[in-house]
């Protein structure tokens, strides 16, 4: 039996120090071991890699991704009432798991982390898109990390993984296909959490490529994909009339219809007019 085995139970550890769930935090905790387990495994073989964590709450998943060989864990929390039950799983493997207490939108790991570096988190609901998108639209690739393992809402996970005709379809399934391969791993239901939140989760793992499926200059694919799915209701040479006076010369250009919206034009054909830009 390893020291991690050896810890108390996370309702035991929850009451211990007095960790209600804080809706302002984004906060749902997932208190089985055995899903927390699965999720740790779904992120790959940890032996060999740093792994960081946003917002363990309790530490469940930390438990998790420890046991499963990571070389170390950093976890930023925002929460200093999880400070002392995080501090006893680090108690128990000692030099493997670091903490920060601070905002995961504004720390930088990469001064703690050593490569190769794989993300795995319960992602707080309130900050989870921004944090994958700024993982998704570094300045430089392939970024600093191989892989994300990452837990959202279901609806957030099912337009990372979305393809063209349907309403899920949009710009984070462009910004995540272009750059990764995406695929579901895992499904929850609300009963899974404490307190259990309204709407099902889902885990997604993004396996970043070596390069992108298509070349495309980053600043302007996003501004791109942003105005055409911001006026998703509208043909594109509407959505797109900002671009230039020509922008139906330039959809037709890269195989696009004038009238065709946002929703039903590929990955490709969105590089293919974000390079009609470019130069």
């Amino acid at each position: 039996m390893s020291a991690i085995d050896t810890l108390p139970p996370l309702r035991e550890v929850i009451a211990t120090h007095g960790l209600s769930a804080r809706k302002a935090l984004g906060q749902n905790f997932l208190l089985d071991l055995n899903l927390t387990a699965k999720i740790a495994r779904a992120a790959g073989d940890l032996a060999g890699s740093d792994v960081l964590e946003i917002g363990p709450g309790p530490g469940g998943l930390t438990r998790g991704l420890l046991a499963e060989g990571a070389r170390k864990v950093l976890a930023v929390e925002k929460d200093s009432r999880c400070i002392p039950a995080l501090e006893e799983i680090a108690a128990a493997c000692p030099g493997r798991l670091q903490i920060i207490e601070g905002d995961a939108l504004e720390v930088d790991p990469l001064a703690h982390l050593t490569p190769p570096i794989r993300i795995a988190a319960n992602l707080p609901y309130n900050v989870g898109t921004e944090l994958l998108v700024r993982w998704l639209t570094p300045k430089d690739w392939p970024p600093f990390w191989e892989s994300l393992t990452l837990m959202f809402q279901r609806e957030v996970a099912e337009r990372i993984v979305a393809q063209p005709g349907g309403k899920a379809y949009g710009r984070l399934a462009v910004l995540a296909q272009w750059r990764c391969d995406a695929r579901i791993v895992m499904s929850l239901p609300p009963g899974a959490f404490s307190p259990p939140p309204k709407v099902s989760s889902a885990v997604v793992h993004l396996t970043a490529l070596p390069a992108p499926r298509y070349p495309a200059n980053p600043k302007i694919l996003q501004d791109v994909v942003a105005r055409a799915f911001n006026q998703r209701r509208k043909m594109l040479r509407a959505a797109l009339k900002g671009l230039g006076p020509d922008i139906e010369d330039r959809l037709l250009a890269a195989g696009i219809k004038p009238t065709d919206r946002a929703e039903v034009v590929s990955l490709e054909q969105f590089c293919a007019l974000a390079r009609g830009f470019e130069g």
